[in-house]
């Protein structure tokens, strides 16, 4: 780790050219570093306050006394900054090289270039935030929907946080009451203290587990969910992913093998995230680059977390239709049934073949069927209707530390069924507390710290 009481700086806008570009600076010697580059239309340096403020003048080379660009300063003293620390932002004209000047000289006049994630890092380290607001940011950048934005600024604002705070309040009160009991056994009924945890406990238990549910499902909305198109030539295949898309994605023609690789692109539906992959026919072929698409397609199979089935009802199945069910029976499938518009040839008995499944009739032709199709996708990946009202989002290495504490919550009620002694119990009571803490950042290595904060981008 860098020092933590250096003052750092970095572009925070992203490469390229644009209309402005931002260089943020944050440390004990921002203000000097900004007297010494900045000064007003009057040629002086800005008046700096306790207080935020804004201020309008030119970028001024130190080392040679020219100009640089005309500028707009912001300075936002600490500790009510991002980072807790004192901080300004040089807003200059979007040019490559005028930023890369603008970088260049902040750190001549005694700021370094910021690690990826350091400006959050230090908002954490400062206390201004937890470590669950802390990767929020992140995930509030990454956001690919509505939704997903919704639920990342939530946490921002520390919904989770707030969820698992109450959580080691209740554990904490729990036992505090449990010490009691052990201190003076000859004042308090031991009976009492076994039926308070396992009553209690239970009510921690399933907190716990509404907030594990609650972040597979808000998992999903930001990470995405690989869902791949799947069906023989000419069942429609492109033409759901150009629906879809609202735009002319894939080719479509009447030609089987027309798709010859694997189309990826994002799509929001109704909020969630789907990495939609079409993917080439499944069928027999003698042409070298179509059979590499059909080998590409079989491994799609394999990587997708949700698959669209389709089958062409204009005409009767065949073996590579019965074949693709069969081998896709154990996996998270919705069976679209495309091109309804036309007389159909197949046998309606046909049905009994994916009994159990989510099935949908639609023609990706005419649009019908595409409020289903989405209503169908958003149930398949949350488990109801999509209504994410007082859900929260965890990621992987969050659900991991409450599965943690579920475990030891369950080992805490046990215990107290089995009538084991006091003691025991509140050792899993106290595991349970701290690994919640790691939730938001307490006792949190500082090895792990440096993994989190190097996924961020540089300047945030």
């Amino acid at each position: 780790m860098l020092g933590l009481f250096d003052t750092i700086a970095a572009v925070a806008t992203p490469p390229g050219q644009g209309s402005i570009g931002v260089v943020r600076v944050s440390g004990s010697e921002a203000a000097r570093v900004l007297e010494r580059l900045f000064r007003t239309p009057s040629g002086r340096h800005p008046r700096l306050g306790k207080r935020k403020s804004v201020h309008y003048g030119w970028l001024v080379d130190p080392f040679d006394g020219h100009n640089l660009d005309e500028c707009i300063l912001l300075w936002m003293p600490g500790p009510h900054s991002y980072t807790g620390e004192d901080v300004c932002e040089f807003q200059v004209h979007g040019g490559m090289q005028v930023i890369s000047s603008t970088l260049d000289l902040v750190v001549r006049c005694g700021a370094r270039i910021a690690e990826p994630g350091e400006f959050t890092k230090r908002a954490f380290l400062h206390g201004r935030i937890d470590l669950s607001q802390a990767e929020a940011v992140m995930d509030l950048i990454q956001a690919k929907t509505k939704q997903s934005e919704r639920l990342a600024l939530g946490n921002v604002q520390g919904d989770l946080r707030n969820r698992i705070r109450e959580l080691r309040k209740q554990i904490l009160r729990l036992q505090a009451h449990l010490e009691v009991r052990m201190d003076y056994p000859e004042h308090d009924d031991e009976a009492m203290a076994y039926e308070e945890v396992k009553q209690v406990g239970q009510v921690l238990l399933h907190s716990v587990q509404s907030i594990i549910r609650d972040g597979k499902r808000g998992r999903m909305l930001r990470d995405g969910v690989v869902t791949a198109i799947v069906g023989k030539p000419n069942v429609g295949k492109s033409s759901l992913m150009n629906a879809l898309l609202g735009r002319d994605r894939a080719i479509v023609t009447d030609i089987p093998g027309t798709t010859r690789d694997v189309l990826e692109e994002w799509v929001d539906v109704r909020g969630m995230p789907l990495r939609l992959l079409d993917t080439a026919g499944l069928r027999e072929t003698d042409d070298v680059v179509e059979s590499i698409g059909v080998v590409r397609t079989r491994e799609q199979l394999e990587r997708a977390q949700l698959l669209l089935i389709m089958l062409d009802v204009s005409r009767p199945l065949d073996g590579m239709d019965l074949d693709l069910l069969k081998d896709t029976r154990e996996s998270r499938r919705l069976v679209l049934l495309n091109k309804v518009d036309q007389p159909a040839l197949w046998d309606e008995s046909n049905l009994a073949l994916v009994e159990g499944d989510a099935v949908v009739r639609m023609s990706t032709v005419m649009r019908w069927g595409m409020d289903d199709l989405e209503s169908a996708v958003v149930e398949l990946c949350l488990g109801d209707t999509g209504d994410m009202e007082g859900t929260v989002m965890a990621n992987s290495r969050q659900v991991a530390w409450l599965s943690a504490a579920e475990t030891e919550l369950q080992e805490a009620v046990g215990s107290a069924m089995r009538g084991d002694t006091l003691d025991v119990v509140a050792v899993s009571l106290q595991e349970a507390y701290a690994t919640l803490g790691l939730v938001i950042g307490e006792q949190v290595g500082e090895d792990l710290l440096d993994e989190i904060f190097s996924q961020f981008c540089l300047g945030k």
